[in-house]
């Protein structure tokens, strides 16, 4: 099983088994011992984000569950963010001083890497409360699995993910040009989560044409990574200014710590000016004459299935 809608299947069918399959392996990956809590904290977010992009696919025929739905996963997610955070902004340090590598010297960031890792090892030691929190979410998880069952789908062909699948691409077109309008975090932020969705709903759409809706995945992908990087920069930006509380806080000097916001600076500058040319590729179509190209390609899948289907049942197309 995968995270796609399959030719043989409705799709409220679909929509149904992937969502218990996301739901099923996420508490396999909280429960695994052999994932630490902080891979599984990971995974959990990341099966969470797929959920809702899900929940985005059949969103006009969801009606009121969607909400529900959305807000239940949205939290869950939310609830674990503080252990994710923690970790990233010491990958995105040393990502930062890898970049810069010929150009600074790294030992003069030692206090910042050092300030950076204490955090992560702070939230390590509560290791105790982040399992109790990790309990919580397994029963959230198996709660919410409970209601799939009841979630009002009806099952109408490509017209039961048309709504869902317009509205979250022209939403990604809006974000984006808002985003380079009127520059902040949280605009480029929206435009990344827009996106995201938007990628989610191609894999799942992926088996109506495999080859071009796997380049379109990974070019989505791509866009997702430069504009990851860019938050994860603006969130280590802003812990490094919340804590300039005198001239030698917890990561350093001002001085130094006034070098390493210049490059965040620079290196936000270089993947906003990457995800521009990359996002104006992947989000160029009308929202109304994408949906109708993947119409096409959808009417096509299930038609070559149909008779694919039928000549199983023809003894006279059966070479012998």
């Amino acid at each position: 099983m995968s995270y796609r809608i399959k030719a043989d299947e409705s799709v409220a069918d679909a929509i149904r088994r992937i969502a218990r399959e996301q739901i099923d392996k996420a508490v396999d990956e909280i429960v695994d011992p052999d994932l630490d809590n902080h891979k599984s904290v990971h995974q959990v977010r990341k099966r969470c984000k797929k959920l809702r992009g899900l929940l985005r696919l059949v969103r006009p025929e969801l009606g009121d569950d969607y909400d529900r739905e959305n807000a239940w996963y949205r939290d869950t997610a939310r609830e674990l963010s503080y252990v994710r955070d923690a970790q990233s902004m010491v990958e995105t340090f040393d990502e930062l001083m890898e970049h810069y590598i010929d150009q600074i010297d790294q030992k003069a960031f030692n206090t910042v890497s050092e300030g950076l890792v204490d955090r992560r090892q702070q939230i390590a030691r509560e290791d105790v409360a982040l399992q109790t929190q990790l309990d919580e979410t397994v029963s959230r998880l198996r709660e919410g699995r409970g209601r799939v069952a009841a979630w009002t789908l009806n099952d109408a062909g490509f017209d039961a993910i048309r709504g869902g699948t317009k509205k979250t691409y022209a939403r990604g077109v809006q974000a984006m040009e808002t985003a380079y309008k009127k520059p902040s975090t949280r605009r480029f932020h929206e435009w990344r989560k827009r996106a995201k969705y938007h990628g989610y709903h191609m894999r799942l759409l992926r088996n109506i044409w495999e080859a071009p809706l796997k380049a379109r995945c990974d070019e989505v992908d791509a866009l997702s990574d430069l504009l990851g990087d860019d938050h994860d920069l603006a969130i280590l930006r802003k812990t490094l200014v919340d804590s300039a509380v005198d001239s030698a806080g917890e990561f350093g000097e001002a001085v130094l710590r006034q070098t390493l916001l210049g490059l965040i600076a620079q290196r936000q500058v270089e993947l906003r000016t990457k995800a521009n040319s990359l996002g104006a590729r992947i989000f160029a179509e009308k929202p109304k004459r994408l949906v109708k190209r993947l119409s096409h390609y959808w009417d096509a899948w299930k038609n070559t299935a149909d008779v694919a289907e039928q000549g199983l049942h023809r003894p006279d197309l059966v070479s012998h």
